[in-house]
């Protein structure tokens, strides 16, 4: 049954596929057993009915029915909680939260992610909360909001710290929530208890699971409770505990394995004995190393930045020391003149609980403004205090200096940096990796990470009855038009059984009994079908002739018919030719001959049928004529934050997710007398930077580059850096130089080469049932769209298709009704490309249709992503080449081309194709 609240939300909140799901467990959960929503029910029931719904689920563990979502670290945990807020007060009417934090950050964490206008306010984008945004109620101003009255009308987000109540209640003392209040007539705790529709949120719930404060809060008796953490299970002295409520599991392997977070590796020194250094040496060597690392990185970030014009990240080192005076003395040797000649100083801060007062308040300032990038710290220092709670993003160098064993290690170390600052992983290595500097620890960690049990491999996999949607398939699906000739014989399927890959080849249906729409053939016998196939294959080479043939309709005038049929009748003569070996034997090709047949006809017939299964869609590129010109405008290089430092040892590094090494090496090659010249023999290698033309203004840069090293560096060092990062350097300029490129020519020409151009196969990968669903068939589970297959269409040019979601499917349906024909474009049948950071991305649209006049290619987006700088992009990019395709059109007597943009929201099955106009760009 299709849920419009869950979709709204999921698109609005832009879930991620995680959690999504979550969302998805617990609509389940609420349609399985409703008892939940009302007080009076039997627990035990709706125990038992959810444990059929969910194999996981063995025990509430609690008075009332809890469910937990555990989900890896840097999934976002929070954005789930406001979902899960978000559905149930719109779906249920649920008006009452209360939200339970195990310490002081987190408490203030969500505080700030719930209330309207900060940066990650968790609810943007529900409009009913634009209007009316919740009541944020916490355990600092409960008294001031219960006394004004407004408890009393709204949604109320109550946000208690569960390590206070516990203090409270370890002094002897009734909770301070518990206690009387004059103003209700009772405590607020016996309000809160007494309200119909309290639903308990528990943020990282393992840590407060069996605590006195935690049982003084289920006397509130909400009407159930949702609990959320990245590690489902209570420790204790013999084993982890786990939780019997769990009914979403998403590890931090799979989180790895979806490229949700970054890919933590540990690194050492290559050839590094832990037994030829004193405890302090080694110290100091993991810090140095660790600097050198953070300075690269921060080199590949601004790159990164430069090359895809984003915005740049900053990264700090996280240091994690043994006790408070372990961690002042790591801040004096820091920012003392002996470790790196005092660069770090005022770039350090010590985060402990020896802070109090004033000097606490400006620790937690600056660690809250640790992402910004006009903040100067770099190298952060903590004991024990930075745990769950503290959700940075650019946290990319992690030095241990505490003594644990390795699994300790691996848990508490790389969850504080695992977030990824783009939301996405890029692709480039080092920007989407952390790094633990564990010299001393090394193989210790690598053999922890490689156990069947560690976190960062810990994949559970549970075998049930297997059902066909659950598997998948790889399909090839082929134009209609190459179905029609017989050229393929409808779809290619790659399925894989256990270990062994099968490929088999099956008719026009992948399931006989529920087949797409299988047109006759107008070719009766064997012969005649040749005749058409090699008619497509003499039509396929007039494409490469846009001035003979500028439109598939030239096709059919009398002059390209002759000219057709000619070449067909070469071609089967010289198929019946017989072979040397045949003449041997006196024989002769058996079907020399077939008086019956006039190939005229059949090539007419061939040729009307491939022209009605075609959309002229040129091949189009604009080119600069005359004189052409290129290079780039002088400017000043922009090297804020880059310290690379001299590299005097070889580090090696291993991806604990990949077991991947990568290194670092030392080796210094030749010297040469012009620091600049370590740049600009690098700059050289790039295709588009010419030395004869541009040497000017390579060296310019390179010298100031090397004006900088220069500030803090010795020539020595300056030579140790060049040498050993210059093709790192070069990377990073050549960057910042795209930026200022330029081309200059007398003109620009619109080439057209090719009219019209065959339809290339699409490639899917589907459920592997082999169901072919019809087009105006609801879906009801949505989010295995992308799965399915469909078919049973008239006017579309392939006989199946996949849609990549809901919206593109009712979209298909308007132009099922309204277009002439249609298709999905696969990846290179249009060749637009439009500006992605420095590269040139390939642009490939939802659709395109003919009407009676006009071709459109058409876009549906959300409409949260109309203005994205990629959809605006895309948009301009293919608003040119209709323009150019328009033009071309005109000249020849075709028809025009439009590009509509669509919202989601206006894709609407009681509307005409008309009514998109009005979207063109």
């Amino acid at each position: 049954m299709s849920n419009p609240t869950q979709h709204y939300i999921n698109g609005r909140l832009s879930l991620r596929a995680p959690q999504a799901e979550s969302l998805d467990k617990l609509v389940q959960a609420l349609t399985a057993s409703p008892d939940m929503l009302d007080h009076e029910r039997d627990v035990e029931a709706i125990l038992e009915t959810l444990k059929a719904e969910f194999s996981t689920l063995e025990d509430f563990e609690r008075e009332f029915p809890s469910l937990c979502f555990a989900l890896a670290t840097g999934v976002g945990k929070t954005r789930l909680m406001g979902a899960f807020i978000a559905y149930l007060h719109l779906k249920h009417g649920i008006n009452n939260f209360f939200v339970l934090a195990p310490n002081l950050t987190i408490y203030n964490k969500l505080i700030s992610d719930f209330t309207p206008n900060t940066p990650k306010y968790v609810l943007k984008g529900i409009s009913e909360f634009a209007i009316t945004p919740p009541l944020i109620i916490t355990g600092d101003n409960y008294e001031q909001k219960n006394s004004t009255g407004d408890l009393f009308g709204g949604i109320r987000i109550n946000i208690f710290n569960i390590s206070k109540i516990n203090s409270e209640v370890r002094g002897g003392k009734e909770p301070r929530i518990k206690r009387m209040r004059e103003v209700l007539g009772d405590s607020y705790f016996n309000y809160l208890a007494e309200l119909g529709d309290l639903v308990l949120l528990m943020d990282e719930s393992h840590r407060y699971r069996a605590q006195a404060g935690m049982r003084a809060i289920n006397e509130l008796q909400p009407l159930f409770g949702l609990e959320l953490t990245a590690t489902p299970f209570v420790e204790s002295t013999k084993a982890p505990i786990p939780f019997k409520n769990v009914v979403m599991d998403y590890p931090l392997a799979r989180a790895m394995e979806d490229g949700f977070v970054k890919e933590p590796a540990v690194v050492t020194q290559r050839n590094f004995n832990s037994k030829n250094y004193t405890l302090e040496e080694i110290e100091k060597i993991k810090l140095e190393d660790g600097v050198r690392l953070h300075e690269l990185t921060k080199v590949e970030l601004q790159t990164y930045a430069h090359q895809n014009d984003v915005a740049v990240v900053k990264p700090f080192m996280l240091v994690i020391a043994r006790d408070t005076t372990h961690a002042a003395s790591l801040l004096n040797l820091i920012e003392s003149e002996n470790f790196y000649d005092g660069r770090y100083k005022g770039k350090v801060i010590q985060v402990d609980s020896s802070k109090t007062g004033k000097d606490e308040e400006g620790m937690i300032a600056r660690l809250l403004a640790v992402e910004s990038v006009d903040e100067p710290t770099e190298i952060v220092i903590h004991v024990n205090m930075l745990k769950e709670g503290w959700d940075v993003t650019n946290l990319y160098t992690i030095v241990p200096l505490r003594a644990a064993n390795a699994r300790t290690l691996i848990e508490q170390s790389i969850g504080r940096g695992l977030r990824l600052p783009y939301g996405k992983r890029t692709g480039v290595e080092p920007v989407d990796r952390l790094n633990i500097v564990a010299h001393d620890k090394f193989q210790e960690i690598i053999d922890e990470a490689n156990r069947g049990d560690s976190p960062l491999r810990l994949k559970q996999v549970i075998l049930d009855a297997p059902k066909a949607h659950e598997k998948v398939i790889s399909v090839r699906v082929g134009s209609q038009i190459n179905t029609l000739l017989g050229i393929n014989t409808g779809v290619a399927i790659t399925s894989t059984t256990g270990t062994d890959t099968i490929t088999t080849q099956q008719g026009n249906s992948l399931n006989p009994t529920n087949s797409a729409t299988n047109a006759p053939s107008p070719f009766k016998t064997e012969y005649e079908m040749k005749v058409a196939q090699i008619t497509q294959q003499v039509i396929s080479q007039y494409g490469t002739k846009p001035n003979q043939v500028p439109t598939s309709q030239t096709l059919l005038t009398p002059e390209i018919q002759h000219e057709i049929v000619k070449q067909v009748e070469t071609q089967l003569n010289t198929q019946r030719q017989p072979t040397s070996q045949q003449e041997e034997l006196g024989l002769e090709e058996t079907s020399v001959s077939h008086p019956s047949v006039d190939v005229s006809l059949v090539v007419a017939a061939a040729t009307k049928l491939i022209v009605d299964n075609t959309i002229d869609i040129p091949r189009i590129a604009v080119v600069p004529t005359g004189e052409v010109s290129s290079g780039f405008h002088a400017f000043t290089l922009n090297l804020d934050g880059l310290r690379l430092q001299p590299a005097e040892r070889e580090l090696v590094g291993q991806n604990l997710h990949t077991n991947e090494q990568f290194t670092l090496k030392s080796a210094q090659g030749i010297k040469e007398h012009r620091l600049e010249d370590y740049i600009v023999s690098a700059l050289v290698d790039y295709d588009d930077v010419d030395y004869f033309t541009q040497s000017d203004l390579l060296y310019e840069l390179s010298g100031q580059f090397v004006k900088y090293l220069q500030s803090y560096l010795s020539d020595e060092e300056v030579h140790q850096v060049l040498s050993h990062d210059s093709k790192l350097v070069a990377k990073n300029i050549h960057a910042q130089m795209m930026a200022h490129f330029w081309e200059k020519a007398d003109s620009y020409e619109v080439v057209v080469n090719r009219g019209f151009t065959p339809l290339k196969d699409c490639s899917y990968t589907v459920s592997a049932d082999h169901q072919i669903h019809k087009l105006t068939e609801t879906v009801i589970d949505k989010q295995r769209i992308k799965q399915m297959l469909f078919g049973n269409f008239t006017k579309c040019l392939y006989p199946y298709q996949k849609f990549d979601s809901d919206t593109e499917r009712r979209f298909a349906i308007i132009l099922e009704r309204f277009s002439q024909k249609w298709l999905k474009p696969a990846k290179g049948q249009f060749q637009i490309f439009y500006q992605q950071g420095v590269e040139q991305a390939e642009y490939v649209p939802d659709f395109v249709a003919e009407t009676d006049d006009t071709i459109l290619i058409c876009e549906t987006k959300a409409r949260a992503d109309m203005d994205s700088p990629e959809v605006l992009a895309k948009s301009e990019a293919a608003s040119q080449w209709c323009k150019h395709a328009s033009q071309n059109a005109n000249d020849n007597g075709g028809k025009p081309w439009r590009y509509l943009l669509i919202p989601h929201d206006e894709v609407s099955d009681a509307s005409d194709l008309r009514y998109y106009l009005k979207f063109q760009k």
